[in-house]
């Protein structure tokens, strides 16, 4: 049961998750849903904006992937996990099913979440893609919102060589009447394939990146972004919308001062594709103050559960891990590094064999000292290979067996005042996290 995963898994059809969900009543049409696709950023994006709808009140599903620790973590409800007695019934329940069909691990995994939140009778659930967009098992639902964080380079080999074509596989999860929010559109091209298909849709399309000015505090620091929200001032703001710049606020300010629990400055792209989903929520009913805005955006590792994101795992040394690991991801790691105070950089790298390793290594630090490792996997990139890859990309540094083994190297070597990254891969992560 469950034997295919990874590259084997990926139908051309939604027929199994039909079929599925079909003998379950088709519950994904008995909640409320809100759908997130994109290359980097959508897993912030779900909880973050899971955790606004929590404080606003709302009974709230949550579904991502992968997990990194406990395969509970793919399915919550206002932040607490599925119950272990739950996924044993529901396999008991569907295995003559299950064993019919031979459906993938992750369409398993998406009609369980289905029929747990329906069962749940969540107000809404958010809903995180897991590749692509138009043939991904999620997108059997009828959402009332649609969000796409950006595109990049991931997964070529199933989505497209190109960024138009990547483009157009995510934009299958734009449906008809349905209001989308696009996080940042990269460029020209991949713009006009999200305003073709919204138009062709029938489809109000929102670009975030162009419709909210953020400014970083002077209270900012290791543990919270501190930020400054407001709208352009050519932005013809609709008397409705969420973020009243003329006022946001009972006090009357022209802009809203916000808390974020994640510190990775690529958050404040994600920030502003939360604040549009918000927004298009509020338009069709969705009670959400600035208040609750601002409280759910203080505690969204503690709300959802949250991990990975340029998260601080130890001080004395400095120690953090991130989840990135295509070409835009580790440039927002890079960029995130350059931002940190330390004497030595300390790199803990593994990689999984189908990603774009050469492009990856070119963009990494030549100064640091580096640790390559295997995480438990059998896609993992063997650790002596990406070493030998690494020295002709200009990096030096050694090859262990596991990822504890280069952590433990990585803390042996590092003084006080050092840093130690860890990374490369999500699945490098879920090990020390």
């Amino acid at each position: 049961m469950f034997s295919k995963q990874g590259s084997s898994a990926i139908k051309k059809d939604l027929a199994n998750t039909v079929l599925l969900c079909n003998s379950l009543n088709n519950p994904q049409e008995r909640f409320k849903s809100i759908h997130i696709a994109g290359t980097n950023g959508k897993g912030s994006v779900s909880h973050m904006l899971a955790s606004v709808l929590q404080v606003a009140g709302y009974k709230t599903g949550l579904y991502t992937s992968p997990h990194l620790r406990d395969f509970r973590e793919r399915i919550r409800i206002n932040g607490q996990m599925i119950a272990e007695a739950d996924i044993i019934n529901f396999v008991q329940e569907q295995r003559d099913l299950i064993d019919t069909i031979s459906p993938s691990f992750f369409e398993v995994t998406v009609a369980m979440a289905f029929d747990y939140f329906a069962a749940q009778e969540v107000d809404i659930a958010v809903i995180e893609v897991g590749l692509g967009g138009r043939l991904d098992s999620t997108n059997i639902i009828n959402p009332i919102l649609s969000i796409i964080t950006n595109i990049s380079f991931d997964h070529v080999s199933i989505l497209g060589n190109s960024l138009k074509e990547i483009a157009a596989e995510k934009s299958g999860i734009i449906k008809k009447g349905i209001p989308v929010v696009i996080g940042e559109a990269i460029n020209e091209v991949v713009k006009k394939v999200f305003e073709d298909k919204a138009q062709q849709q029938y489809s109000t399309l929102t670009l975030a990146s162009e419709s909210w000015l953020i400014k970083n505090n002077k209270d900012s620091n290791e543990d919270v972004l501190s930020l400054e929200v407001s709208k352009p001032s050519n932005t013809n703001l609709q008397a409705d919308a969420v973020i009243q710049v003329k006022p946001p606020l009972s006090d009357g300010s022209e802009s809203l001062n916000l808390s974020l629990d994640l510190t990775g400055t690529y958050q404040l792209k994600n920030l502003k594709t939360v604040l549009s989903a918000i927004e298009q929520l509020r338009l069709i009913g969705f009670s959400i103050t600035n208040e609750q805005i601002q409280s759910g955006l203080s505690q969204v590792t503690k709300l959802t559960g949250l991990m990975g994101r340029w998260q601080i795992l130890d001080h004395n040394p400095l120690i953090i891990c991130d989840t990135g690991h295509n070409e835009d991801g580790i440039q927002e790691v890079i960029k995130n590094i350059a931002r940190i105070s330390y004497h030595t950089l300390h790199m803990v790298i593994g990689m999984v064999k189908d990603k774009d390793i050469t492009k990856v290594l070119s963009l990494l630090p030549k100064e640091a000292r580096y640790y390559f490792c295997n995480p438990a996997i059998e896609r993992a990139k063997p650790a002596l290979d990406l070493a030998k890859e690494a020295e002709a990309a200009g990096l030096s540094g050694e090859s262990y067996s596991s990822v504890h083994e280069a952590l433990l190297a990585a803390k042996a070597n590092a003084n006080m005042n050092d840093f130690i990254f860890i990374g490369g891969s999500t699945y490098v992560v879920a090990e020390i996290i």
